[in-house]
């Protein structure tokens, strides 16, 4: 049984949290599926809205998936969330992301 199975058997089972969701999330992206991806890591953000790692997932799948004004929504939150518990890495990360997007989009 793969990972994915593994962490689908336990949120069948009723362990509903941000940390397997943000895990399904990372390994339906990994596997190539972003549109699953998306919809597990949207529920890590709802459940536990200060964390920076699946925030920055999120975007980056976003981002992927070519919704890039959503992933600048997400990244904005992110780096909130990130600045909120102190962690300068990740909101220095989402940052450049956004920066890259707002590029992209004619924008500053």
């Amino acid at each position: 049984m793969g990972m994915i199975e593994n962490f689908e058997k336990m949120l069948a089972a009723g362990q509903d949290n941000a940390l397997l969701r943000y895990s399904l999330g990372n390994e339906y992206f990994k596997k190539g599926d972003a549109p699953m991806a998306v919809e597990h890591l949207a529920r890590a953000v709802q459940l536990d809205q200060g964390y920076s790692a699946a925030w920055k997932l999120y975007g980056k799948v976003l981002t992927e998936l070519g919704r890039d004004a959503q992933a600048m929504a997400v990244y904005e939150k992110g780096i909130e969330a990130a600045d909120a518990k102190g962690d300068k890495q990740a909101a220095k990360e989402m940052q450049v992301f956004l920066k890259r997007l707002r590029k992209q989009a004619g924008g500053v």
